[in-house]
């Protein structure tokens, strides 16, 4: 036998007996990484995010913005002044109302009132959402019935207009009382949402087994059910936080909401409305404030819900 013929045989044969390298196989990942790698990813994602974060360290550190009171008024030298756009981060960049405070200083203080609202609201219906839709759509039947019930009664009631036959029964409107009140009306969307998505977890062969192994209810609920069913929770509530900041702003236009002395993009709004021919800026800004903040929510609401639901990926 040639010796080529048998060099070629006896790499043949080592190749052969060589083992075969096993490939690295990654950790798979979980629902919310793989989102959050998504997330990373998504230009609308990254510019809601940067336009929230400024939000919010402008409402918990307004000092950093402005040294301005916006409580502060002189009339006799700034009764209504227009804004001097160069004047950048200054206490006239935006002007002055008609009681002579600087709306820059108001812009920047308001945040926190109007930002406060939404989010306790927010985390007020969805915790109240997410348990009568879980009790709802796990245990069925009777329960089921008389939840699902309530439920469509407060959802019947219009939303604006409930929360105005609310607010007019209290004396004082105060932050706390603007709370209650969006938040007792805001929670059946949420709960309907959590309760689709119950009746369908807990077909799951994963909560079957539970089941099977003896574990107790509470145990299914919290460690099987709502960790796979608060996806589609927490999108509907990113994106209702928008619609919560909108509703202060319009319940306080129509005076019904908080008022004075509280500093509020709403309130800012309601008391400019009468300066709108001869001073219109004093009622833009705080509008266009409210805009670009819901804006914010509603995209970052988009982003979380494409980067959560598989049939949008």
């Amino acid at each position: 036998m040639p010796e080529t013929l048998k060099e070629t045989t006896a790499d043949k044969t080592e190749a052969v007996a060589a083992p075969v390298a096993a490939a690295p196989v990654g950790k798979p990942r979980s629902l919310w990484s793989d989102a959050w790698h998504d997330l990373r990813r998504s230009p609308l994602f990254v510019v809601s995010a940067v336009l929230i974060f400024f939000l919010l360290v402008m409402a918990i550190f307004p000092g950093l913005f402005t040294g301005a009171d916006p409580r502060y008024a002189d009339l006799a030298h700034h009764y209504l002044q227009k804004p001097k756009w160069g004047n950048v981060f200054q206490e006239d960049w935006f002007g002055y109302d008609i009681q002579g405070r600087s709306i820059y200083a108001r812009v920047v203080y308001g945040a926190r009132a109007s930002i406060t609202v939404a989010v306790v609201v927010t985390a007020l219906v969805t915790v109240l959402g997410t348990l009568v839709g879980m009790l709802a759509g796990y245990f069925g039947g009777w329960i089921d019935t008389i939840l699902s019930r309530i439920t469509d009664i407060f959802f019947g009631v219009p939303f604006i207009l409930g929360a105005m036959v609310v607010l007019t029964s209290f004396e004082e409107r105060k932050i706390w009382v603007v709370i209650l009140a969006l938040a007792f009306l805001g929670w059946t969307q949420i709960a309907r949402v959590a309760r689709g998505s119950v009746l369908t977890i807990k077909q799951a062969d994963y909560v079957m087994a539970a089941k099977a192994l003896g574990a107790s209810t509470t145990r299914i609920l919290l460690r099987h059910i709502l960790p796979n069913a608060i996806a589609p929770v927490i999108v509907v509530a990113t994106i209702a936080l928008g619609g919560y900041i909108s509703a202060e702003a319009t319940l306080s236009f129509l005076g019904i909401g908080l008022a004075e002395p509280t500093v509020s993009w709403g309130v800012d709004i309601s008391s400019g409305q009468e300066q709108l021919r001869n001073a219109a800026f004093v009622l833009i800004i705080p509008s266009v404030m409210v805009s670009i903040t819901v804006l914010a929510f509603i995209m970052l609401g988009d982003a979380v819900r494409n980067a959560l639901d598989p049939k949008l990926r």
